[in-house]
């Protein structure tokens, strides 16, 4: 395994161990395998209620969140055949671990165990503590002589340590029913990530046949309907832990991850959602309490603050990266007729998590002030587009689709919060922050202008790298045609409407990666050839980078 880090940290182990409905609007657009135990591909395929040899580790392992010291580990046990995810059934099993520094197990640095219980959905956590910064390690779980495969992980670099390279894959957006996530696969087939980034709708709510590729379901999901209790939640993460491609890159490096919007329904705010109905769907505040139960139990997040998933992890002297929860603080997006974006006392990240990212972002020492960010910063509006391309587009972006060019659900929604921050940055001359987003089906590379009605005349605050959808329906999809068919159309009329817009790419899949050197940040953009098919193939698009102190994006002609 290549490492991507280079550290003054001296890489030696001690010896220790430890115990321890259609869709509404949409917003925009290995694994487990022993003797007796079934491989993940083939545990994806059988039916809910298939007989398993028990106990059994069907949905894979994980690791997440690293810190110079420690990381978060993660599988979930089958018990019993009746214990499927959601059931609440199951008994009581202790499951083991061990972590390494070599992948055959032998320099055991720590183990331990803990009691998997049905209160948790079978799922077990193991955060290690006392481990070497800038390390590889590896890992597994056992239970009741079945043991798991092994997994490799990585920790942080020392706080202070001169690291003069970073590389991170990033994600969002795979919904099961719109194809394969072939991205995955490519990523871990890599063999060169420190981490990879999950920046939000990591699974979907939506029932079968309501959310697909181009209105086909590419296969089906579980439940079959739309998701609203814990049971349901816990089963559809359930479901997405077997996908054999998101084994595959669990078991290859740590994820850090943030929510959006799809974890729990389609534009969530504070208060409810575009796809939820008070009363005929339950309580909000139940439905979002069960999401987050099952979001937690289900995935490697160590959460810095109860209930959310803003909280930062530092790289060494190279890079900090505070990771940002935009849907559990936020106001209601504005509707037509309701309200005004402009409004001071509307807000996307609440006050104290604005506070709390200013006051990072100030006192940050690193080169590099990342920022996963789940909806897209940078300011955007439509131009001059044909009505046969506003109105999907508008569809795909969240839009009013009265033409006014005004995208509500992100933080162009939302801007007394969004200037406040661009004015921070630029009052204490806090250079070279990034953001890295998700969401919008779209890939996008952008500076942040402070005033995008005078942009370039204006300063840059910041840049953004908008990656986009692993399965989700993009432009081309919505209006069904052939794929970069729109984006030779639209690029240049969002282009020529959004100064600050180096790079749109309305019609693809696929993912980035994020190279970061003292020198630039670097994401290079692939595509997949077809998210339809088990065995898509991937290819590199383009790459942009942004030079330390110039806020600004520039084309490059080679990938990392």
């Amino acid at each position: 395994m290549t490492s991507r880090y280079r550290s003054s940290t001296s890489a030696g182990v001690p010896s220790q161990r430890s115990d321890s409905l259609t869709p509404r609007r949409r917003t925009v657009v290995k694994a487990a395998a022993a003797t007796a135990v079934l491989a993940g591909p083939l545990a994806a395929a059988l039916p809910a209620r298939a007989a398993v040899q028990t106990p059994a580790f069907l949905h894979g392992l994980a690791s997440g969140d690293p810190l110079p010291d420690g990381i978060l580990l993660w599988t979930r046990v089958t018990p019993a055949a009746e214990a499927t995810p959601g059931s609440g059934l199951g008994p009581d099993t202790e499951v083991s671990w061990v972590v390494a520094t070599d992948k055959a197990l032998t320099s055991v640095v720590s183990r331990g165990s803990v009691t998997a219980t049905a209160a948790s959905d079978h799922t077990v956590k193991a955060d290690i503590r006392g481990l070497q910064p800038a390390t590889d390690y590896y890992f597994r779980f056992s239970a009741g002589g079945v043991e798991t495969s092994v997994a490799r992980t990585r920790t942080a670099p020392a706080a202070d340590a001169a690291v003069t390279g970073l590389r991170f894959g990033v994600v969002s957006c795979a919904n099961w029913e719109a194809g394969y996530f072939s991205s995955y696969r490519h990523l871990a087939a890599r063999g060169d990530l420190d981490a990879w980034l999950h920046l939000g709708d990591y699974i979907y709510e939506y029932g079968t046949g309501q959310y697909g590729a181009r209105g086909a379901v590419v296969r089906r999901t579980e439940p079959t309907h739309e998701i609203l209790t814990l049971a349901d939640y816990r089963t559809r993460h359930g479901k997405y832990k077997t996908d054999p491609d998101l084994q595959a890159l669990h078991v290859k490096a740590p994820v850090i991850a943030i929510w959006d919007d799809h974890e729990f329904a389609n534009d969530t705010w504070s208060g409810g959602a575009e796809n939820h109905t008070e009363g005929a769907e339950g309580a909000w505040s139940a439905r979002q309490a069960a999401a987050k139960q099952a979001y937690f139990e289900w995935m490697p997040v160590r959460p810095a603050i109860a209930g959310t998933t803003y909280r930062r992890l530092r790289f060494g002297k190279l890079a900090d990266l505070s990771l940002l929860d935009l849907r559990s603080f936020r106001s209601q997006q504005v509707k037509v007729g309701n309200g005004t974006v402009d409004d001071p006392d509307r807000t996307i990240t609440g006050r104290a998590q604005l506070d709390w990212l200013k006051a990072g972002l100030k006192a940050s020492d690193t080169t590099w002030r990342l920022v996963g960010n789940s909806v897209m910063i940078s300011p955007f509006v439509i131009g001059s587009l044909s009505a046969d391309l506003f109105k999907p587009l508008a569809k795909l972006l969240g839009l009013p689709q009265d033409g006014l060019g005004l995208n509500t659900d992100q933080w162009d929604g939302y801007t007394d919060d969004r200037r406040e921050l661009l004015a921070h940055l630029r009052a204490n001359a806090i250079r070279n922050t990034v953001f890295l987003t998700g969401d919008i089906h779209m890939a996008w590379a952008n500076d942040v202008p402070v005033d995008a009605g005078t942009y370039p005349l204006s300063a840059s605050a910041a840049t953004e790298f908008v990656v986009t959808s692993v399965t989700s329906d993009n432009l081309d999809d919505i209006v069904k045609v052939p794929e970069g068919t729109l984006t030779a159309i639209a690029s240049p009329v969002i282009r020529a409407a959004n100064r600050h817009v180096h790079f749109v790419d309305t019609d693809r899949h696929g993912y980035g990666v994020l190279d970061i050197t003292a020198e630039r940040a670097q994401m290079d953009y692939y595509v997949l050839s077809d998210r339809t098919s088990a065995t898509a193939t991937s290819s590199w698009q383009r790459s942009y980078r942004t030079r330390s102190g110039t806020q600004k994006v520039e084309r490059t002609y080679d990938p990392v």
